[in-house]
């Protein structure tokens, strides 16, 4: 089974305040909606204390073209994208010495709120020591649900490469596509939530030697996988490409679709290995918004405490889009013990989700 060893997080330079950034949208969109204070109200819903952005709040006060944004992610996105591989291979809490570059097969970069080609992890290859073989897959517009999806997909690679380290760095800056003359609520909702924030995992597969150089006791390890996309669901959740970059498309049906499909799709799920929601010990949810954790618990019948830590996350961090449940991963990853079974799932456009079975060994 391959098994994932370490993870690491790496936070922007900018910590901002979710009553900085309500105070910026009111100064904003004031004069566009009548009814704002009823609408700034979805700030203090969202139930998030703070957030990290690659810019100050002043940045956002001027018009700026779709390539500054860029140019700005991509920069941004290859030195903190550097830095998490850095400590993921070197993590002093999950490894017992650093693992060499050159030994990575291959690299997964997840990400969705930015465009380079040649793609981000080919540019870090001129500044890390990164083998000049290794295998890159960037994997581009799964939103929410990349960091999940990159995940399994690394999993299947383990499954047919079974002696490689293969790394999932997981970069979304969602700031930069906040667009300040789109006077639309789902881009006020979408200011209120989302974040920016980088990650890195290294997934092993069965033939790897890790005793020499894993320090936790017991790793999880991907049972299996699964994924879901709902048909005729395109307009959800996503982005439209404009001449002023990209603007976001957030249904207010979210919640009420998630209710609706996820349940179904984790029974089936979870019917194939003869278990039932009473056999997971860790629900490892991205936590898209408050009403997207809501929605997990009405829809699979949970108590509130499985939810707490991505709960936590999201009031520490904001949506971070495919990063976030990285993040959540690494907090149940200090705390889960051998034979414990996990279920990490994610939602994102098309309509999709991603499902994990994962088990610690």
């Amino acid at each position: 089974m391959p098994a994932i060893v370490s993870i690491s997080e790496v936070h922007p330079p900018n910590k901002i305040g979710q009553q900085e950034v309500l105070e910026f949208s009111r100064k904003l969109f004031s004069s566009t909606f009548k009814d704002i204070e009823r609408l700034l109200k979805v700030f203090q819903s969202a139930q998030i204390k703070e957030r990290y952005f690659v810019k100050g709040l002043d940045w956002f006060e001027t018009d700026k073209s779709f390539e500054e944004k860029n140019d700005t992610y991509i920069q941004n996105a290859v030195e903190l994208g550097s830095e998490a591989i850095e400590k993921c291979l070197s993590s002093e809490h999950f490894l017992k010495k650093q693992i060499p570059y050159e030994e990575v097969d291959a690299i997964f970069t997840i990400s969705s709120t930015g465009i380079a080609t040649p793609s981000i992890e080919a540019r870090i290859m001129n500044v890390l020591p990164l083998s000049p073989h290794l295998k890159r897959v960037p994997i581009w517009g799964l939103g929410c649900a990349g960091g999940a999806s990159g995940l399994s997909r690394a999993y299947d690679y383990c499954l047919a490469h079974p002696k490689a380290k293969v790394l999932i760095l997981a970069i979304e800056f969602c700031s930069l596509t906040f667009q300040r003359n789109d006077h639309s609520k789902s881009n006020l909702i979408g200011s209120s939530l989302f974040a920016d924030g980088v990650a890195c995992a290294l997934m092993v597969g069965d033939e790897v030697e890790r005793e020499e150089w894993q320090k936790l006791s017991s790793v999880p390890a991907v049972l299996e996988t699964q994924s879901t996309t709902l048909k005729n669901s395109l307009d959800v959740m996503g982005w439209t490409v404009k001449n002023d970059g990209l603007f976001v498309v957030f249904s207010k049906d979210i919640p009420t679709i998630i209710e609706q499909e996820l349940k179904p799709a984790v029974m089936k799920f979870l019917e194939n290995r003869e278990l039932e929601m009473s056999s997971i010990q860790h629900f490892i949810a991205h936590p898209g918004g408050k009403k997207v954790l809501d929605a997990y618990l009405n829809s699979l019948n949970l108590s509130e405490d499985k939810t707490q830590i991505s709960a936590d996350v999201l009031r520490k961090f904001g949506n971070m889009s495919s990063v976030t449940i990285l993040y959540v991963l690494k907090r149940f990853m200090e705390i889960g013990a051998r034979g414990e079974l996990g279920l990490a799932t994610a939602l994102g456009p098309g309509f999709s989700s991603e499902l994990l079975l994962l088990r610690w060994i």
